[in-house]
């Protein structure tokens, strides 16, 4: 099984070897299913570079856009500019998906402990509130979640599902339609899940049980800013320029591999979602969203008639 070194190893590669070795994970990929594999494509720049790097290998590999609904608008018109992608789309709203489950707030993780413990106050997951139980004494605090028991004992409706409904979901769903096995452009620093995902399978699941291919694991946001950069490949207009981020504090860059930074959004997954944004500092996503998108604000703020994530915001102390 491959280790944290190896991890480490691998993301202080240079960017020119890592391309080589993503290029040979797609490979390994495609040549096992003989070419019935798809690249999972969002419209973000993570994923433009993978399906880059997938058709400058198989220029007929097909994509895949999952149509949720939570995208921004210059996502979805930047996709549409593509040949050979499919769109999917969910069978519930995000609305839905709130209503019936909850908010995706904090983290998966935390989301679905305190999904799991509303359920069944009384199951094994109550181990994670109680900083005297044997878990948290042998695990350590870093694994306690007693500063969310306020959280827990709200009235708001949180869960982790929304993930799994709006695009798992579908896309298991064309899966076994099409028979074609999914690669996607996650990578491994950005969270705990998805580095615990790679050290046990590396790049290329292949005896998972949804078999996945994520060979840009071992990428970093640097990478992928400097890759664009680098080859002026074409990326949605929501994220603004690429500048360095001497230059965008009003400073001089002094070398070419100084950090990048994106002029507008950092990050273009589901808009409204809540998934760390505790820990972003200001401007965060929902404040920019107020500058960027002031309709798509208003909706996901306010409660009548909108999603109500205000209420759940200051619940959680996040500013908007």
């Amino acid at each position: 099984m491959p280790t944290k070194e190896d991890l480490k190893a691998l993301q202080s590669e240079s960017l020119e070897r890592k391309v080589r070795i993503t290029q040979t994970r797609i490979i390994e990929w495609y040549k096992h299913y003989n070419g019935q594999v798809y690249v999972s494509f969002s419209g973000g720049k993570d994923s433009t570079v993978l399906l880059h790097l997938a058709r400058l290998c198989f220029p007929d590999i097909e994509a895949v856009f999952i149509d949720t609904g939570l995208e921004y608008p210059e996502i979805r018109d930047f996709v549409k500019t593509f040949d050979n992608v499919t769109w999917l789309k969910p069978e519930m709203r995000f609305d839905e998906v709130i209503s019936k489950y909850g908010y995706p707030i904090i983290s998966k993780n935390v989301s679905q402990i305190i999904y799991e413990y509303r359920k069944n106050p009384k199951c094994a997951i109550v181990k994670h509130f109680d900083n005297e139980s044997d878990y948290i004494k042998k695990y350590g605090q870093r694994f306690s979640l007693a500063k969310y028991i306020p959280l827990r004992d709200s009235d708001i409706p949180i869960s982790h599902l929304c993930c799994h409904v709006m695009k798992k979901k579908p896309a298991k769903k064309f899966e076994k339609a099409s028979g074609k096995m999914p690669i996607l452009g996650t990578m491994a620093d950005e969270s705990q899940l998805r580095k615990a995902s790679w050290m046990k399978n590396g790049c290329n699941a292949f005896n998972s049980k949804r078999p996945i291919s994520q060979p840009m694991s071992f990428w970093t946001e640097q990478d992928v800013l400097h890759y664009l950069e680098l080859t002026g490949l074409p990326y949605a207009s929501v994220y603004g320029e690429i500048i360095p981020i001497a230059e965008f504090e009003g400073q001089m860059a002094l070398n070419t591999m100084v950090k990048l930074k994106t002029t507008k959004c950092q990050r273009t997954g589901c808009v409204f979602c809540g998934f760390g944004a505790h820990l972003e500092k200001e401007p965060n996503r929902f404040q920019m969203l107020k500058e960027t998108h002031p309709k798509m604000y208003d909706y996901c703020i306010r409660e009548e008639n909108g999603l109500g994530m205000g209420k759940v915001l200051d619940y959680i102390g996040v500013k908007y």
